[in-house]
């Protein structure tokens, strides 16, 4: 929808591909969804859910593997983006490294875009 020819709206690293994967094989799911909604304390939090299908207006990125698809409304805010899928001692998760971000709450789950 609001793609640049030749260049992916979103990366997506070696460790979270193999976990995307992984998901997908496990729950026999067509695709990884994520997009952006109102809430949390810095304004928006991203959205993650596994689905069967792509709606028409999805951007669809397929990459090792994996297959991630944006919603619309969420597409103008994730270009540049990068998942990655990080274990630490205490937790593991999908980490969104973007560059449209301009600030964030203390937990990490909540994000502010800049306004234009």
């Amino acid at each position: 929808m609001f793609g640049i020819p030749g260049q992916s709206p979103v990366t997506i690293t070696t460790p979270a591909a193999k976990q995307i994967r992984k998901l997908m094989d496990r729950d026999n799911r067509f695709g990884l969804k994520i997009g952006v909604k109102k809430g949390g304390c810095a304004g928006m939090e991203y959205t993650m859910d596994y689905v069967d299908a792509a709606d028409s207006n999805d951007e669809v990125v397929e990459q090792d593997g994996a297959r991630v698809l944006i919603a619309p409304m969420a597409q103008m805010f994730l270009f540049g983006t990068e998942i990655d899928y990080e274990t630490s001692l205490l937790e593991s998760g999908f980490k969104f490294k973007n560059p449209n971000v301009v600030d964030a709450c203390g937990c990490g789950e909540s994000i502010k875009f800049a306004e234009n």
